[in-house]
């Protein structure tokens, strides 16, 4: 008994012994499929595959595309003839019908740490998420991983400045034409950068195409939608990139289960001083003006009071959700929500907070400075007032581009961004961080410290400062995402 592999539509098509001839010679689809799946059902000795399912419509197995190494690994455990139609990436397709080899090179020499999650990597099949903090190099890891699989590769990315980041390096590294998803391009080569939204689209139409996926930035691969790209792709080779694996809402888990696990981790403090500029925090507290603290207590007065009442302790995850479902139908709850969200706003944009950051700029003069904000009104201000150039969501990617590129050939000495630089710019000179407002969240924090700790030619310090307003729940807020 052999059994038959084949991709169709981000699946993989699972037959047992499934040519049979008619007596002319030729194959009749409709009785071979039936046939097929009479052998799936009943041949003797088939082992139980992962995720495989016996589709009514052909009678055939089936699994989605992600499973197709598992698959691959139990036949050859049971020792099962399989005739294996997956991989497009080595032996070809319609549009490539001679497969394509590739032979890559990199010049490149890892750190002995880098060499070591490249090893954990390949002890775990080839499979599994590297958490390392932003400006490890963990860009350099995946190139020497995908010289080492020398298979067709998708790169997947969040952003369009990380797609034509990883375009310029790989068309730097490797000798190749480099592809791209997204942009306003859809060019496929056998090495094709991708972002998660053009590989949301594209994926099941290459899913047999590329052996290796590098997932960057892989915990956004934990979004609903965005967890199809891994499961329609047969890639059997897979390598998850992150500063900060762990999701809030778990979803990490799913991604383990799609990527591999996490097979290698250090944090900041591991590599600062040696590998990654050494750093210092620095939190600077600002009062409210007697009108900002007027307003902020009366609206935060207004929410305490209805969460009390209400006997909301926020001590569950789920607490505040179901606040806001409340508040479809409850006008008191729709009140404290308006009322938290004005409280808010209050500390995170108090006037004090521009006047300790005039200070920093003075301060820091001649250094490389970014300053974070949560809220894309304080950017304009800051902008307007301090002649900082501003990226925000609403910036355009010709301006985006420029902008960023005046600023890593230090033609700008500082930006202003609203969370759109949290992840992904390369600035191997900024030393300065200045989080003027921000989430409790700790990846948001560990990603806005990374922009500022690539190592310095002057062997430098560099310094994170976070300016809070005193006596408000932003202290709360600030402690917990450190």
């Amino acid at each position: 008994m052999t059994v038959r592999l084949s991709y169709e539509n981000g699946t993989i098509r699972v037959e047992a012994d499934p040519a049979r001839s008619d007596g002319d010679g030729g194959t009749d689809r409709g009785t071979d499929e039936r046939a097929a799946g009479e052998a799936d059902r009943d041949a003797p000795g088939l082992p139980p595959l992962p995720g495989v399912e016996t589709d009514p419509r052909s009678g055939t197995g089936r699994a989605p595309a992600y499973r197709y190494a598992a698959i691959r690994r139990a036949l050859e455990v049971a020792g099962v003839p399989v005739d294996d139609r997956v991989p497009a990436w080595e032996h070809g397709n319609g549009d490539d019908p001679d497969g394509v080899d590739l032979a890559l090179s990199t010049e490149y020499d890892l750190r002995e740490y880098q060499a070591d999650a490249l090893a954990a990597w390949h002890d775990a099949d080839d499979r599994g998420v590297l958490e390392l903090p932003t400006g490890a190099g963990k860009t350099v890891i995946a190139i020497r991983a995908m010289v080492d699989s020398g298979v067709p590769t998708l790169v997947v990315v969040p952003t369009i400045d990380l797609l034509e980041q990883w375009q310029r390096e790989l068309e730097a590294e490797f000798d190749v034409p480099i592809g791209r998803f997204g942009g306003g391009e859809q060019r496929r080569e056998a090495i094709t950068v991708s972002t998660y939204d053009s590989a949301y689209l594209k994926a099941e139409d290459v899913g047999d195409a590329f052996g290796l996926v590098v997932f960057d930035e892989v915990h956004h691969l934990g979004g609903e939608g965005y967890q199809d790209i891994a499961r329609l792709l047969a890639a059997p080779a897979r390598l998850g990139l992150t500063a900060t694996f762990e999701r809030p809402d778990g979803a990490h888990e799913t991604v383990a289960e799609l990527v591999g696990d996490r097979v290698y981790a250090l944090d900041v403090d591991d590599l600062a001083g040696d590998h990654l500029a050494p750093y210092d925090v620095r939190r600077i507290e600002v009062e409210l003006t007697p009108e900002e603290r007027e307003r902020y207590d009366e609206k935060q007065g207004t929410f305490l009071e209805y969460v009390r009442e209400a006997g909301i302790t926020f001590t569950s995850g789920d607490d505040y959700r179901k606040l806001v479902m409340r508040s479809g139908n409850d006008p008191r709850a729709r009140e404290a929500l308006l009322a938290k969200s004005a409280a808010r706003e209050v500390m995170m944009n108090a006037d004090r907070k521009l006047e300790r950051l005039a200070d920093l700029l003075e301060r820091h003069r001649d250094d490389r400075v970014i300053v974070f904000t949560a809220h894309t009104e304080l950017v304009y201000r800051i902008s307007e007032r301090f002649l900082v150039p501003a990226i925000t969501a609403e910036t355009g990617a010709t301006e985006r581009r420029e902008v960023l590129e005046r600023f890593r050939d230090g033609t700008y000495g500082r930006v202003v961004a609203a969370n759109v630089l949290d992840e992904g710019v390369d600035v191997p000179d900024a030393n300065v961080a200045v989080v003027l407002s921000g989430s409790g969240s700790e990846r948001e924090f560990t990603q806005r410290l990374g922009r500022i700790l690539r190592p310095k030619a002057d062997g430098g310090r560099a310094v994170l400062y976070e300016i809070v307003s005193a006596e408000t729940a932003e202290e709360r807020v600030a402690a917990r995402r450190r």
